[in-house]
């Protein structure tokens, strides 16, 4: 009897094949990648036409050599990574390491495990594309030649374990110009005024002055406003022209990678990294009870917005069973895709429309239900008959002025009896409105008189840009061709790692050292860091997996210019970190002049006379970028007490970061250490780590329980479990020979693991 062996990416897909495959197939993992270019070397020969080096990923040792003997006992070999660049260059690196058992080799693609589509790829097997790796490989080379020569630049000028990449660089500049057109936004004042108007049939309704004397209206004042406001009390109200319309609203195309992430984070407040975690698991398979493992829904990398003809059939089935035959339309609904969109993928959509999010909630998890519900509500909503409703418009005459009055009646919900998407928002909050509101106007034909019953006039100041919010980020990200729909989560999560933005209420902005090290880029490496660029080059990379280009190609044009740049940047970047910008401000400690130095905190305020006098403190800049000494008594509200005179404490930063501090300062002079959220390592205590300063000025941290509990570390430790040993927190390291890193505290272990640079 033959045996076959299929290779994927993960144990959970695995589990999922084996559910549907007989005896004759083993099924193995590779759990990701196998090999790659190695962490402390650049791994690529520029002098000899880029050759890559890759390496054994740390740990995979063993994945390798059960995947050689899986192979010597099988006949035949099919490589399953996923359908896509990454999945692709997994394959082929597998199929090098186990191309000593000399046994034929095939690739196959699931876009969905069902037992049907599992089946048909393997009956359709093909051979390995070379077209797709070389297009993997050529972006992975890329942003190593970034990654790696620019971020120890960073290092050198400012400080250590900051990075640079490729694309991650250039969104955070994005964030960076969102935040400078806020700043410089001059917001203008306007009014509107809406009357309150009574025809020969009630309701009464509403109507907004569009035109004064047969132009645009523009109210910028109050004084204007009042003299339109004398004028129409004195008018008289006629209908001028009335228009009723039937408008039809369709439904929004199926999910891709993008309007996933985009979605979920309006309706669910999900990140783009949770949302891809999700749906992966999704994917991969759910174990349902006596079913087992059992793939919920299709692909969820994929930029098409293709439907099987199979899904479509049995989704207006349903629709026509669940909802009534008028819900169904006369023909399937379908959606252009985008030019790059690969055809042979479908939308991402669940697997089974049958499997409807209720029959499902007892086996997913909260956050798990709340996304196969997005993705199964926004599929069975594509394939619904189009929203009716009829809107009537009444223009009408006041004197001089003209006035509009809108209304608008659902006649059919159609695919909004299931699912609307929701709305980014553009503008500031105090301007957002909503416009799906069923508003009816009385019945008005032309020349009818109006009673006027009110007039409200109402000022307004324009909005300036809003921040990105992760759903308008990954909007922005992808029509200006910035990164591709799998790299959008590791984007966002990376440029927040890194410290270049932060993100509250859901809202994006730059940090000092985002802002610093963005304009230190764009200065010195503005063709990296320009959108258009960035854009182009993934157009070349789609050129390479259609074999349009050749990958060498695309290297070679861009390294020359690069290498030029970088070397010159080495020159005449920078140095912050041994900068020291004078002030005409003075230490109070000493007198003598304050200059403005950058610390790991940010800008601060120090004694030119350091070390003699290290008197330090915040600042901030005023409108006119007058310097403002922030006073050492402030600080923000922590919500705790002080325990020894009953006092607020305050957050304080100070040359090693943040601390708490009594606000009674100086007559109180308690100050209590952060805490950095990993529990004490030590056996039997129940205290919390914080971190300290020794009195030399070295920060290390220890048990808040001190003298209690004696638990003390230089480096920081950090809530991550070993993945070698079990240890409850690994350490995070960093010197000038081996770079930041994370270590096992157990020496015996040996884990270690790089933290520089990331690459997007």
């Amino acid at each position: 009897m033959s045996q076959s062996l299929i290779i994927v990416e993960s144990p959970a897909k695995a589990r999922t094949l084996r559910r549907y495959l007989g005896k004759n197939f083993q099924v193995e993992a590779s759990v990701g990648h196998i090999r790659d270019l190695p962490v402390k070397t650049l791994g690529v020969d520029v002098e000899n036409g880029f050759t890559p080096q890759y390496v054994t990923i740390r740990g995979k040792g063993k994945v390798i050599d059960k995947l050689k003997a899986a192979a010597m006992q099988a006949d035949e070999v099919y490589l399953a990574p996923d359908p896509d660049r990454e999945g692709e260059a997994i394959a082929f690196h597998i199929a090098e390491v186990i191309k000593g058992a000399n046994k034929p080799t095939h690739r196959v693609l699931f876009h969905e495990l069902t037992k049907r589509a599992i089946l048909e790829a393997i009956e359709n097997r093909t051979a390995l594309n070379h077209n797709l790796f070389d297009a993997q490989q050529a972006r992975r080379i890329l942003d190593r030649l970034v990654g790696y020569q620019i971020s120890p630049l960073l290092w050198d000028k400012v400080r250590r374990g900051l990075s640079a990449g490729r694309v991650q660089s250039v969104a955070v500049r994005m964030v960076c110009e969102r935040e400078a057109a806020i700043n410089a936004f001059v917001s203008e004042e306007y009014w509107s005024i809406t009357t309150r108007l009574e025809g020969p049939v009630l309701p009464t309704f509403e109507a907004h002055v569009e035109k004064v004397a047969g132009k645009k209206a523009k109210i910028t004042t109050e004084a204007e406003a009042s003299e339109i406001v004398q004028a129409l009390q004195a008018a008289a109200f006629n209908v001028g022209k009335v228009e009723r319309k039937e408008k039809r609203r369709h439904p929004a195309p199926p999910f891709i990678t993008s309007t996933m992430q985009m979605e979920a984070n309006r309706k669910l407040r999900f990140s783009a990294k949770k949302t891809m975690t999700l749906a992966q698991k999704l994917y991969e398979g759910i174990e349902l009870g006596e079913e087992g493992p059992t793939g919920l829904i299709t692909y969820m990398r994929t930029d098409s917005t293709r439907l099987s003809d199979e899904a479509v059939a049995g989704v207006r089935e349903y629709i026509a069973t669940t909802y009534g035959k008028e819900f169904v339309p006369a023909k399937p609904m379908a959606y252009k895709a985008s030019k790059s969109a690969q055809g042979a993928h479908e939308a991402i959509r669940p697997t089974d429309v049958n499997r409807t999010p209720a029959s499902l909630a007892s086996y997913l998890e909260k956050d798990m239900l709340s996304l196969y519900t997005l993705v199964w509500k926004r599929f069975v909503a594509c394939q619904m008959a189009a929203a009716l409703f009829d809107q009537t418009s009444a223009q009408i005459e006041a004197g001089d002025y003209g006035l509009k009055a809108v209304g608008s009646v659902m006649r059919f919900l159609g695919f909004m009896t299931l699912y609307v998407e929701s709305v980014d928002e553009t503008v500031g909050e105090d301007e957002a409105k909503g416009d799906d509101k069923d508003v009816t106007l009385p019945p008005l034909h032309d020349g009818d008189a109006l009673r006027l019953l009110e007039i409200l006039p109402k000022q307004h100041f324009t909005q300036p840009p809003a921040r990105y919010t992760e759903a308008t980020l990954v909007k922005a990200l992808e029509e200006n061709g910035v990164g591709r729909p799998s790299t959008y989560a590791a984007i966002i999560s990376t440029i927040q790692e890194k410290e270049y933005v932060r993100l509250e209420q859901r809202k994006f902005s730059p940090t000092d050292l985002g802002k610093l090290v963005n304009d230190l880029l764009v200065q010195h490496f503005p063709t990296i860091l320009n959108i258009e660029f960035t854009a182009s080059m993934e157009q070349s990379l789609d050129q390479v997996e259609e074999g349009k280009k050749e990958w060498l190609e695309i290297l070679q044009s861009f390294y020359g210019p690069f290498a030029a740049t970088l070397e010159q940047a080495k020159k005449e970047m920078k140095a912050v970190k041994r900068s020291a910008e004078p002030t005409e401000l003075k230490c109070p400690e000493c007198g003598n002049g304050l200059v403005i130095k950058w610390g790991r905190m940010g800008e601060f305020l120090a004694c030119e006379k350091f070390p003699g006098c290290k008197h330090t403190q915040d600042f901030k800049r005023t409108e006119s970028g007058a310097i403002e000494p922030v006073e050492r008594e402030k600080g923000e509200e922590s919500g705790e007490i002080c325990d020894k005179c009953g006092k607020p404490m305050v957050f304080k930063r100070g040359k090693f970061g943040q601390f708490l501090a009594c606000s009674g300062f100086p007559e109180c002079k308690n100050v209590r250490a952060q805490t950095i959220g990993v529990a004490c390592p030590e056996a039997g205590c129940d205290g919390a780590l914080v971190q300290k300063v020794s009195k030399r000025g070295k920060v290390f941290f220890s048990c808040n329980r001190y003298p209690k509990c004696t638990f003390a570390s230089w480096d920081k430790p950090v809530n991550e479990k070993c993945p070698d040993c079990g240890s409850p927190h690994l350490l995070e390291k960093h010197s000038a020979k081996q770079g930041s890193r994370l270590v096992c505290p157990d020496k015996l272990c040996g884990y270690s693991r790089s933290l520089e640079p990331v690459e997007p």
